[in-house]
């Protein structure tokens, strides 16, 4: 009897048995409701019922509308930067004039000028990041239009005139918009030298151009004067005047040369 009554008779043995199953039904019924939840999604018929209504599309906004024009904004991207490749291959023509083997292209001139504009120190009331802005585009133009020197002959103003009309291209192959815009901006801002930033830049410019003047005297043996003549007394800012009196020191002590006073007036560049 003890033993009995500690377990349960063999009709109640296999009512837990029948029992257990029902215990894990639930784990059976999960990818049913996980169907029911995709179809409901989807808007397909539920097996055993009827379909259930598609639900209305979302609201036009930013958020859905922005995949569909990432083709195109990447292909106006790419677009703008091939062109811009002419750039990296274009050689500047004051170099090419004075037979100087392997010049500089455009985009190194302007690559060393964004890192004059970096390295300036702190400046009053300079936007350091407007300066580097300027110095990548202020050439930018030269893509389509070359390096136009006064030895081509071209007035300044028609200069003026077709490099403007190439930014235009350029900013429609970009597809338009506040890149476009800020590049239109900062050219036309270099251009008329009309912020102190414009002002730096200019003379980061010729800084540059008599920088790699002396670097081509040391490697190629050349006497290069017209490049220091044409900037001699030009410089706007102090820092651009330290930095042309250091590169003219360290011409006339390397070379012998005195520093430029003469009245040489072009822009060989």
């Amino acid at each position: 009897m003890a033993v009995s009554s500690r377990f349960p008779s063999q009709p109640a043995a296999r009512g837990l048995l029948r029992r257990t199953p029902q215990r894990i039904l639930p784990v059976e019924r999960t990818p049913r409701r996980l169907a029911l939840v995709v179809t409901a999604v989807s808007g397909g018929p539920v097996p055993g019922g009827s379909p259930v209504p598609r639900r209305p599309p979302p609201p036009e906004d930013a958020a859905t509308v922005a995949p569909t024009s990432v083709p195109s904004s990447a292909a106006s991207a790419i677009d703008f930067l091939t062109l811009c490749h002419r750039l990296k291959t274009t050689k500047r023509k004051g170099w090419i004039n004075h037979s100087i083997k392997g010049p500089e292209s455009i985009a190194d001139h302007m690559y060393r000028m964004a890192l004059m504009a970096l390295i300036a120190g702190d400046l009053p009331a300079v936007d350091r990041e407007r300066c580097i802005k300027i110095a990548i585009v202020h050439d930018i133009a030269e893509a389509i239009v070359g390096d136009i020197t006064p030895s081509d002959g071209i007035p300044k103003a028609e200069k003026s005139r077709r490099e403007q009309a190439a930014l235009d291209e350029m900013c429609q192959v970009l597809g338009g918009g506040p890149a476009a815009d800020e590049i239109k901006e900062l050219w036309e801002e270099y251009e008329n030298n009309s912020s102190i930033e414009a002002n730096l830049v200019k003379d980061f410019d010729k800084v540059e151009m008599i920088l790699q003047a002396l670097e081509y005297e040391k490697e190629h043996g050349k006497v290069l004067d017209e490049f220091f003549l044409s900037t001699a007394g030009k410089f706007q800012t102090e820092i651009g005047k330290s930095w042309a009196a250091e590169v003219n020191s360290r011409r006339k002590e390397g070379c012998g040369k005195q520093e430029p006073s003469s009245n040489f007036h072009g822009n060989v560049l």
